[in-house]
């Protein structure tokens, strides 16, 4: 199986119920983030769905960061980037800072 693990972090944390979970897939399935997005919002439907996309856009809200293993995917076309057995998919809010 590809496994692939992802981290929920504060409001996100809250309207999932976890921390995290791990996607089981088939291991010759490719998979991107684009495509978690879609395997989770299917199965948390709208809140999930709202708190990720702009709902007048349809598109993913700028003040969210994605980490793939801690690295920041910077651009649209890395959101297609095919993800490997046993990465970790960050999904995290905005930082303040002060």
């Amino acid at each position: 199986m590809l496994k692939v693990k992802i981290l929920f972090f504060t409001r996100l944390r809250e309207i999932i119920g976890k921390k995290e979970e791990v996607i089981d897939l088939l291991p010759e399935t490719k998979i991107t983030i684009n495509m978690i997005l879609s395997i989770l919002t299917k199965k948390y439907t709208n809140p999930f769905e709202e708190y990720i996309f702009n709902p007048k856009t349809r598109r993913i809200r700028g003040h969210l960061q994605f980490l793939i293993n801690g690295k920041t995917v910077r651009s649209a076309s890395e959101m297609e980037i095919e993800l490997k057995d046993g990465d970790v998919l960050a999904i995290l809010p905005p930082v303040g800072g002060g």
